[in-house]
């Protein structure tokens, strides 16, 4: 199952600081991803956005977590 937010409840981009609210990590984390050109942001002003789509596509990348076989 899936969780997916009402679009009109959800904003399109984030930033930096709600996107990490929303990523569940810190501020330097979205930095970091940003610099290694994992995570993708854009310039609004002298503010960093990050779009939802954005965040999506960062977790998909994740690595999966296994279990291994004792």
């Amino acid at each position: 199952m899936s969780f997916r937010p009402k679009p009109e409840t959800e904003p399109l981009a984030y930033d930096v600081s709600g996107a990490a609210r929303v990523m569940g990590v810190g501020r330097n984390k979205i930095y970091d991803e940003i610099q290694a050109g994992r995570l993708e942001a854009h310039k609004l002003g002298r503010r960093t956005v990050i779009t939802r789509a954005a965040i999506e596509v960062w977790f998909g990348k994740l690595p999966r977590f296994t279990t291994s076989a004792v």
